[in-house]
């Protein structure tokens, strides 16, 4: 064997030593969900066949020739017996792309395909295209909702960075081939963050929305929105109504969007998303959940105050500091639930939870009082139960 072809073999040996690492919990929970040790992806789990020329005579140095940025923001699936994230890898150029992510616990060992997704693109071509939701419909399609950038044409020449975001949308049958669909018209609005709701509602395709003035700013728009459309060809919402404001003083003060698709439960359906407020840092994301009725996915029944997660650690630092972002959720038959977060628009991370254990926490968590004071009245309360609970049985 060559010395080039050793080089070649010694690399992917060392890739597949990383790959395979075990994940383990970290030593501390807080009864509600467990996070791991690991991140399940990152730049570095990208094929090393996506990055480097392996060919000695076009590449006799080995080097890099593609990058790779960050794998992060993905949606999730159960597919064929297998953990699916549908991720957005980032390459050094800043263009983001879909890419297949699978593992057979779910927690590691996630490994991609070997080619990207070649998603077609409308007659308006995209320049950017991230953070797919993925739902698997009761019409028997997987649909991928997703945001899809590009330049603002009323912007001057002279302002590059002007841009603005719709919502993609695309259905598969296997995660290999993708059929696109018309953008969603929203009239005026910009849209990140829709969701497809998995079940027809009044015989119609259900979506949250998070209607937006700028790319950015949700200026007078933000909230969780919902709308219905009679068809996801050529799908157009306009009635959207706010089912989940932004709210002055709390996490998401600035901007929140719903995350993946709701999880069906015999107690209501539970959401989960992200919510933004500012600090003399920049802005904080986090997540939060709720709750909606099984009648009706539009009314929510249970808000639990504050984040539900939020950056920690590590997980503080990368290419857009102090974010959690989530898209993608996976709840099995037995009820267990794998939460798959984002940290600083950088690598992607798994927690793991139960129905049981989420239902609860939305259930049984206090409401924001939305001021001081109730937040330490209601704080009081569970001070004096857990005081007279310890006097009653002598641990006080």
């Amino acid at each position: 064997m060559s010395k080039s072809l050793e080089r070649v073999k010694a690399m992917l040996y060392k890739h597949e030593l990383f790959l395979s690492i075990k994940n383990e919990p970290i030593g501390r929970s807080n009864g509600i969900y467990q996070r791991y040790k690991n991140p399940i992806l990152t730049a570095a789990h990208a094929p090393v066949h996506w990055r480097y020329d392996l060919n000695p005579e076009t590449n006799p140095l080995l080097m890099e020739r593609q990058g790779m940025n960050a794998a992060f923001n993905s949606g999730a699936i159960e597919f064929n017996g297998k953990f699916c994230l549908v991720v957005r890898v980032e390459g050094y150029d800043r263009k983001s792309f879909f890419a297949v992510a699978e593992s057979e616990s779910g927690i590691d060992n996630f490994r991609f395909w070997d080619h990207p997704i070649s998603l077609p693109e409308t007659h308006e071509p995209d320049t950017n295209v991230y953070d797919m939701r993925l739902t698997r419909h009761e019409d028997g399609w997987i649909y991928g909702l997703f945001c899809t950038e590009r330049r603002d044409h009323n912007a001057p020449e002279a302002d590059q960075s002007a841009a603005t975001a719709k919502c993609g949308i695309a259905r598969t049958k296997d995660l290999v081939t993708w059929e696109r669909l018309a953008d969603l018209d929203s009239g005026g609005s910009q849209q990140r963050n829709v969701v497809l709701h998995p079940e027809f509602v009044d015989g119609k395709y259900a979506l949250y929305t998070r209607p937006q003035d700028g790319f950015i700013d949700a200026g007078k728009g933000g909230g969780i929105g919902w709308g219905l459309v009679s068809s996801m060809e050529n799908a157009s919402v306009r009635d959207e109504k706010i089912i989940d404001p932004k709210i002055y003083h709390t996490i998401k003060e600035v901007k929140n969007g719903q995350g993946p698709a709701p999880i069906k439960t015999s107690d209501g359906w539970l959401h989960l998303a992200h919510g933004v407020r500012n600090t003399a840092a920049g802005l904080r994301y986090v997540l939060y959940m709720f709750m909606t009725a099984l009648d009706d996915p539009s009314r929510v029944i249970h808000r639990p105050a504050g984040h539900f997660m939020a950056p920690q650690d590590e997980e503080r630092v990368g290419d857009v500091s102090n974010v959690l972002f989530t898209n993608g959720w996976i709840a099995k038959d037995n009820g267990d639930v794998y939460i798959y977060y984002a940290s600083s628009d950088t690598r992607m991370h798994v927690a793991t939870s139960t129905v049981e254990q989420l239902v609860d926490y939305c259930k049984n968590t206090p409401e924001d009082g939305l001021r001081s004071a109730a937040s330490v009245q209601t704080r009081n309360e569970l001070i004096d139960r857990n005081l007279a609970f310890l006097r009653a049985n002598g641990l006080k």
